[in-house]
């Protein structure tokens, strides 16, 4: 049996991260600073990882095989800068800096599609669609900064690690099963809004991801990281966009700088791509708003 501990596993996608990695037989330790961890984990412990100590001793005490990295701030603006920055950035340190030196064998960090640039207040022009790993990053807030410090304390670690394998995930918009019956999502809209008002969802591309098929991706990741170079990052999206029109129509009404290359997003083609995914890990996603949500 694996070992493996995941931090943030009250969240929204840390919730299904436990219940999936229990299903596939890990024995899974829960680590988040508030409850609400499922019970399917085997331990749910409350520690402080932006405390260098405390993600020691939890390493120490546990002995995982695996860390699933999830906690942070969660999205723009919900704290002041500095708060989102400091937290998000230390927590990343910390948890790979611990996991690296007690001898865990593999990490998974979260990071964020909005390290792309995405939203800008002067305006963002993707360099092409749809978007994959290759895009170049232009993050322009505390939040999709910390992100992108994120991956690249990951990839520092996996450059000098001798053991331990790093690896990152971009979860797009990722929605929780209860989302699909109408509870708000972290925008604080319902799904149906977000379908319904293109102007909130357009924002981020009309990008999601059911959380289950996120925690899917994880699993896969978990179990392939020997094998794979050191560092590598994947986005998560779903296989549609969030929207009831083509985005080749809808997103350049929604963000006019796209108007060049949207044109390449037929049908109902998402702006992200998680096809590196697919090529390298054999995981596609399952679940779609069109089959999923109850209206």
């Amino acid at each position: 049996m694996t070992r493996t501990l995941v931090t943030g596993s009250a969240g929204r996608l840390g919730r299904s991260v436990v219940t999936a990695l229990a299903h596939a037989g890990h024995e899974v330790i829960g680590i988040d600073v508030v409850p609400g961890t499922p019970a399917e984990a085997a331990v749910a412990l409350p520690a402080d990882l932006t405390d260098l100590g405390e993600a020691y001793d939890v390493m120490a005490r546990f002995r995982p095989d695996a860390v699933v990295h999830l906690a942070a701030i969660a999205t723009p603006f919900s704290r002041t800068d500095g708060v989102t920055f400091r937290t998000n950035t230390q927590l990343a340190f910390n948890v790979c800096e611990a996991a690296g030196n007690t001898g865990v064998g593999g990490v998974v960090v979260a990071s964020s599609p909005t390290v792309i640039g995405y939203g800008a207040p002067d305006g963002w022009t993707p360099s092409y669609l749809p978007i994959d790993e290759e895009h170049p990053a232009a993050p322009w807030n505390a939040y999709s900064l910390s992100k992108l410090v994120a991956e690249q304390t990951m990839a520092a670690f996996a450059r000098g690690a001798t053991a331990t394998r790093f690896a990152a995930v971009r979860p797009c918009f990722v929605v929780a099963p209860e989302e699909w019956a109408g509870a708000p999502t972290q925008s604080g809209h319902t799904i149906a809004e977000r379908l319904d008002r293109p102007e909130i969802a357009g924002v981020s591309l009309f990008n999601y991801i059911d959380a289950r098929d996120a925690s899917d991706l994880i699993a896969v990741l978990l179990q392939r990281l020997p094998e794979l170079p050191g560092g590598e990052v994947f986005f998560a999206g779903a296989a549609d966009a969030l929207a009831r029109r083509p985005l080749a129509e809808l997103l350049p009404q929604v963000i006019p700088e796209t108007a060049a290359t949207a044109s390449n997003l037929t049908g109902t083609s998402p702006a992200f791509t998680s096809a590196k995914a697919q090529r390298m890990l054999g995981w596609t996603p399952k679940r779609s708003w069109r089959t999923e949500l109850e209206i």
